[in-house]
């Protein structure tokens, strides 16, 4: 097992604190040992939903725009109460728009994040280490970096050097121009 803090190999998964930066490895080791998720953090998503909150009233000021208007109008049309009909048609269109201005003004929206699945762990935003100091979590890849595309593109023109110009580099070439010198002398 390796300290999810600063990458130091353990000797076994018993061990309780980081050799290296002193981290807790208790529940690191809980976590392997669960395959990657903790059973008490399951209890603790299984929150009970409020029954008012944004999307249940504006839901439910769809069905009465919906009852009002297209149910209960034509019901009092059809049973010839005229003044119903057009009480119940108003009632339905400023009800549910009063319900839904409502809803935006003074209902929180809810904040669930994407659900965790079961081997999914939040991170900590600061992690403790032995001493009680807190620091960011390290990530244990180096940054990524990238070449731009333009490196890979053709030469400008007038920037290369012409193969003329390069001398040549090899060894018995330079060996016979010092022999010749030899000789020289």
């Amino acid at each position: 097992m390796h300290c999810p803090s600063c990458g130091q190999q353990q000797i076994s998964n018993e061990t309780k604190f980081c050799s290296r930066c002193g981290m807790p490895l208790g529940l690191v080791s809980e976590v392997v040992a669960h395959g990657g998720y903790l059973p008490q953090l399951a209890e603790l998503h299984k929150k009970k939903k409020p029954l008012f909150s944004r999307k249940n009233v504006l839901g439910f000021s769809l069905i009465w725009f919906l009852f009002f208007l297209f149910i209960m109008a034509p019901f009092w049309g059809i049973v010839d109460v005229e003044e119903l009909a057009g009480v119940s048609a108003v009632l339905g269109i400023f009800g549910g728009l009063i319900m839904m201005i409502s809803a935006f003004l003074f209902f929180p929206k809810d904040r669930s994040a994407a659900p965790l699945m079961p081997g999914m762990i939040a991170p900590p935003n600061q992690v403790p280490n032995y001493q009680g100091q807190t620091h960011a979590p390290q990530s244990a890849l180096p940054p990524q970096q990238s070449i731009p595309a333009s490196t890979y593109g053709p030469p400008i023109a007038g920037s290369w050097r012409d193969t003329n110009d390069l001398q040549p580099a090899s060894v018995t070439e330079s060996t016979t121009r010092l022999l010749d010198k030899e000789e020289l002398k």
